[in-house]
């Protein structure tokens, strides 16, 4: 078996409208295709950074997540970037507040999180 790369990540918000401004809006992603699933009641967007796919649901009366961070599944969302205390400058001028900036002791990198309008913990990393 060969796998290539990540196809995509899928995240359902709580607010579609909300997560969706602040995935596109805030943080660049550039939107793919966006369905209304008539059958289902919910929305499906497709957004792309780079050349990764981020897939974001809207589905009314989804369960908000048991526990933070350390609820079994997806853990946190990374992306890298060249200068993390550059990003995170303008994350905080976007509005978005990030937690002090530290030092990945496997990596030796710096890194530091945010969350979405869900409190999905996201991460920036060198």
């Amino acid at each position: 078996m060969k796998l290539d790369k990540i196809h995509h990540v899928a995240i359902i918000a709580s607010d579609y409208e909300k997560s969706k401004k602040f995935y596109t809006e805030l943080l660049g992603f550039s939107v793919i295709r966006e369905n209304y699933r008539k059958e289902r009641g919910d929305y499906k967007l497709d957004l792309r950074l780079g050349e990764c796919e981020l897939e974001l649901f809207g589905i009314p009366g989804s369960p908000k997540r048991l526990s933070y961070p350390e609820a079994c599944g997806l853990r946190h969302l990374a992306f890298a970037v060249d200068n993390v205390e550059e990003t995170a400058r303008e994350l905080n001028a976007r509005g978005i507040e990030t937690e002090p900036i530290r030092l990945d002791t496997f990596t030796g990198k710096r890194m530091t999180f945010f969350h979405d309008p869900d409190g999905l913990p996201l991460e920036i990393h060198e």
